[in-house]
């Protein structure tokens, strides 16, 4: 499709995912009128329901460029926004904020906040804006540690033909070169974590963004009807 959606008609119930994502959302779950006899029987004709465009009820905290940041249904690249951006939509920004979700898909992720903003704090200190950022930084690490665990080797291999009084210094060296890989391959396991989520988070935002279109056209349905039986 012309929005780059992978689609599936050939089942009982239709299909679209975005390619980035690997699993299908049928039609009728974004918009019960959305079934495959429905859209064939409107097909060239005015269908009201498939021409509005879908509004988010964000959290009033929320920045507006944060706002206009965000489009639903595009993958972007700029995790660090799309992680700002779910944090207002959690409730975790501004801080002491009173605006609390209330949809299941974000009290789920409300359980994870620790490693959340584990994730947000390093994405800052570092300067990670971009996935090219994210990857720079990934690729960064892994030398670095790579280059220690060779080192780290090559001390053992020293301990092992030291008098007594080098191996004590020896081993200090060892220990301090230990510590440093334990922190790189913690940062290695946030930097991958990111990348993993971000999609995570794209997907969930993009249910948002649909049930509030179903909500918005359920809404407008139920005030049509109502002006229907008051006319007659």
């Amino acid at each position: 499709m012309r929005k780059g959606y992978i689609t599936d008609f050939t089942g009982k119930h239709w299909k679209i995912r975005l390619p980035q994502y690997e699993h299908f959302t049928r039609l009728d779950t974004l918009d019960k009128r959305w079934t495959p006899e429905n859209i064939e029987r409107t097909m060239g004709a005015y269908a009201s329901f498939g021409n509005r465009r879908a509004t988010i009820n964000y959290p009033p905290q929320m920045p507006q460029n944060l706002k206009e940041w965000f489009k639903p249904f595009q993958k972007t690249s700029h995790i660090y926004k799309l992680y700002l951006h779910y944090c207002y939509l959690l409730g975790v920004l501004p801080k002491k904020t009173e605006y609390k979700p209330t949809s299941p898909y974000l009290k789920e992720d409300l359980k994870k906040l620790d490693e959340f903003s584990e994730q947000v704090r390093y994405m800052s200190k570092y300067g990670i804006k971009t996935f090219d950022d994210l990857y720079a930084d990934r690729d960064k690490l892994q030398a670095e540690m790579d280059k220690l665990i060779t080192y780290r080797t090559k001390l053992q291999n020293k301990i092992r033909r030291a008098s007594p009084a080098e191996k004590e210094t020896l081993r200090k060296e060892k220990s301090g070169v230990t510590e440093r890989i334990t922190e790189l391959r913690k940062q290695l396991k946030l930097n991958k974590g990111i990348e993993e989520r971000s999609v995570k988070i794209q997907e969930k935002t993009d249910m948002l963004y649909a049930n509030e279109y179903r909500e918005k056209e359920e809404m407008q349905n139920r005030k049509s009807q109502r002006k229907e039986r008051n006319a007659r």
